[in-house]
């Protein structure tokens, strides 16, 4: 074999190397350093030693299953809303922007140009007890003294809502734009009703858009702690915000590794199921054809 067919077989691999070796550097490394330290004992004094000692898993999933439980359904509620609430918006971008679409995707991002913890704090404000919606609500009589949002489920997957829809609207936006718009013609003229062309062919070929805004929105919204920490109360905690408890204020390092492993397995089972019942292969055939 040549020397230039021998480069031009290699160039692939030289231009994913880079991205490979971060991936091993700030993840795979990473990840095997955290499942060391989740196996170790000792504590911040003395120093920790690895002993493999792997009951720390036991005592995690058994002192805070509530939290995992809590997290998952938190997540899992919010994906569905940011579903419901995102297809819309990414469907009449793709299909009723016209020249305004550029435009109507800057202003769904323009909030998210401030910071993640700003925006959670200003919903703070907003739905606090002596806030702009519910203060002139309560003057008005239209609900109670006693009624009241913050450190309740609802405001905790409000915020996860809002904060992850962009990763919704996006992939499922581009998506829809790579709809032939031949095929909604072509769907006309066999006199298929709009309802039936969005569910036979929009819907369809829009499932890889809807796996990845999924996977995008879930995954974080599963694993986040500043929703709870900022709208949320003692009735509302994360998983994270116990991992973050356990690693800044109790240091208890082999404890918070051991928590983010189960919830990294949790996620992962989750995804893989998700993959799995949706027929991700099929999906992709259908949209590449």
């Amino acid at each position: 074999m040549s020397r230039s067919r021998l480069q031009a077989r290699l160039a692939p691999y030289y231009l994913v190397l880079p991205g490979w070796l971060w991936l091993v550097l700030f993840f795979v490394v990473p990840t095997f350093v955290m499942l060391s330290v989740s196996t170790q004992t000792g504590d911040i004094v003395s120093g920790f030693k690895q002993t493999f000692h792997w009951h720390t898993y036991v005592e995690a999933w058994d002192s805070y299953h509530v939290q995992f439980v809590r997290s998952l359904v938190y997540g899992l509620v919010a994906t569905l809303l940011c579903l419901l609430i995102g297809y819309p918006v990414a469907y009449w971008i793709a299909f009723r922007g016209g020249p305004y679409k550029s435009s109507l995707l800057f202003l769904l991002l323009l909030p998210f140009f401030v910071s993640f913890v700003i925006r959670t704090l200003s919903w703070n404000f907003i739905l606090s007890d002596n806030g702009i919606v519910l203060s002139p609500l309560r003057h008005l009589g239209l609900i109670g003294s006693r009624f009241h949002v913050l450190q309740t489920p609802y405001a905790v997957i409000g915020g996860l809502t809002y904060n992850f829809i962009p990763f919704m609207v996006l992939p499922i936006y581009v998506a829809l734009e790579r709809v032939d718009r031949a095929l909604l013609e072509a769907s006309a003229d066999l006199y298929a009703s709009s309802r039936e062309v969005f569910r036979k062919v929009v819907f369809p070929l829009s499932l890889p858009g809807v796996f990845a805004g999924v996977l995008l929105t879930f995954v974080p919204a599963s694993a986040d702690y500043v929703n709870a920490s900022i709208l949320g109360g003692t009735k509302t905690t994360m998983i994270g915000n116990i991992i973050q408890t356990e690693y800044f204020t109790n240091l208890d390092y082999p404890m918070a590794a051991a928590l983010s492993f189960i919830l990294m397995a949790l996620l992962l089972v989750g995804v893989f199921a998700y993959a799995r019942a949706l027929g991700t292969e099929d999906v992709f055939e259908v949209n590449a054809r």
